[in-house]
């Protein structure tokens, strides 16, 4: 089994195993006490802070260890707004942050704070002048990942962090996805990560405040972690998260120089072997071991189940895996197809063996779904000679992800140019697959109009 889905959670480093396995004897005691056992447990504890503090560049007494990402996410965002209070009540973020920060973000707007989320481009990034923009008066926080966790584009934090410092607002970085791969780079204020990321245990996660920056911990008050974590803190995991951490970093520059080959491989030879593929996602500043592509005409959970019975473990933002059936925010904000969606994130050591096996299944799988599903065998099949009339409507209310898009596949070529194709959908995926469909075909998608039921989305013809 080729596990593809270190984005979600990297294997357990063997630094980290062996770590973890150490620490359970020594550091099980309450490093708070001042006995034998407790002192070992406290210096178990404050090595491991040195060794992560030292990886991120800051300093041990600025950082702390939380039960989670996601619990350092919040805390961070909580305590920020709280600790600027009296500057106002305004957040920034951007539309393609990790849903802990866009959770925060709910919790601050539905108890009378305002937020702004900055668009993203079609690779992912953000604009750092439309940060600045963004920038007001009342501006408590602004928060930003290093590096998107879906297609693994890189953002720019240094440039982003330089205008929020000049106008005096701190910035949140999340950098559970970049951390393993190097410090983040820039004048930022606070900082959080999470330990599955990096192939240390689940269940630790980091938040870095720096000195200086206004902080007020939200929740009843607890001796531990500097009162911004409670809780007894879990030693024998802390120590094997910084272990792995510093492991993983001495072995950074060459793994990710390996990664990047491997990924660029299924970057250029998916498209190629794969019709009417959308790779998206920066193509230069990227995570190393990230890549991320759609495929028109298929079901994205089936394309997951069919590659898993191949031995393949890989994700998707598709709206099809999700239980809402709505498409990955990211994907949404960055305007491209979600249908078919596959993300392929490949783990520290993973094998060029894998890679290759993995680039000749997925043809096949690809192409077995389509035929289940009626599809254009490729593209341009359904474009046949025109010489209907100039609109045509195409009932797919109450079908779910990619029919309302085969089926306008199907019968694009029944209009002359210049004709229009009405589709009815009430499926949310439409809203974006539709647009990215026309997109890639080169017709021209005018717009979305008001239906009866649903939305009615429509597509004019130009080849």
């Amino acid at each position: 089994m080729a596990y593809f889905d270190a984005a979600s959670a990297a294997p357990l480093h063997p630094v980290g195993r062996q770590a973890l396995l150490a620490a359970l004897d020594e550091g099980w005691a309450d490093p708070a006490r001042l006995y034998r056992e407790g002192r070992r447990a406290r210096l178990l504890l404050d090595a491991a802070r040195e060794a992560a503090a030292e990886a991120v560049e800051c300093r041990p007494d600025e950082l702390v260890f939380t039960p989670s990402g996601t619990r350092a996410v919040h805390s961070g965002v909580e305590g920020a707004l709280a600790g600027r209070r009296r500057v106002g009540s305004h957040l920034i973020v951007s539309a393609v942050e990790h849903s802990s920060v866009l959770h925060a973000a709910e919790v601050h707007e539905a108890g009378g704070g305002s937020v702004t989320e900055v668009a993203v481009d079609r690779t992912g990034a953000v604009d750092p002048a439309a940060y600045a923009r963004a920038l007001r008066p009342d501006t408590a926080l602004a928060c930003l990942q290093s590096a998107n966790h879906e297609v693994g584009t890189v953002q720019p934090v240094a440039e982003v962090a330089e205008a929020c410092r000049a106008a005096g607002v701190p910035l949140l970085v999340d950098a559970a996805q970049s951390l393993g791969w190097g410090p983040v780079a820039g004048d930022w204020s606070l900082l959080t990560a999470s330990a599955h990321k990096w192939g240390g245990p689940s269940g630790v996660g980091l938040l870095v405040v720096r000195k200086g920056v206004r902080f007020a911990p939200q929740g009843p008050l607890d001796e531990r972690e500097s009162g911004r974590a409670a809780g007894f803190e879990n030693i024998p995991a802390v120590v094997a998260a910084a272990a792995s951490l510093r492991a993983v970093r001495a072995e950074a520059a060459e793994e990710a120089a390996r990664l990047r080959d491997l990924t660029e491989r299924i970057r250029t030879r998916v498209p190629a072997s794969v019709p009417d593929v959308e790779v998206v996602g920066d193509p230069q500043r990227r995570l190393p071991g990230i890549v991320t592509f759609s495929c028109l005409f298929v079901d994205g959970e089936t394309v997951l189940h069919e590659l898993d019975r191949a031995g393949f473990s890989v994700s998707s933002g598709s709206s099809c895996t999700s239980s809402t059936l709505t498409p990955s925010h990211v994907l949404r904000a960055m305007g491209v197809l979600s249908e078919g969606n596959v993300r392929v994130s490949l783990p520290p050591g993973t094998e060029s063996e894998d890679v290759e096996r993995f680039l000749t299944v997925l043809p096949r799988v690809v192409a077995e779904v389509r035929e289940k599903l009626g599809a254009p065998v490729a593209a341009g099949a359904a474009e046949h000679t025109a010489g209907g009339s100039g609109a045509l409507v195409v009932d797919a209310l109450g079908r779910r992800c990619p029919i309302p898009v085969i089926e306008l596949a199907k019968v694009i070529g029944d209009v002359p140019v210049g004709g229009t194709v009405r589709v009815l959908a009430d499926d949310e995926a439409a809203r974006l697959d539709i647009p990215a469909w026309c997109e890639m075909r080169g017709q021209e998608y005018v717009g979305e109009e008001p239906a009866d039921h649903g939305s009615a989305y429509v597509v004019r013809r130009l080849s």
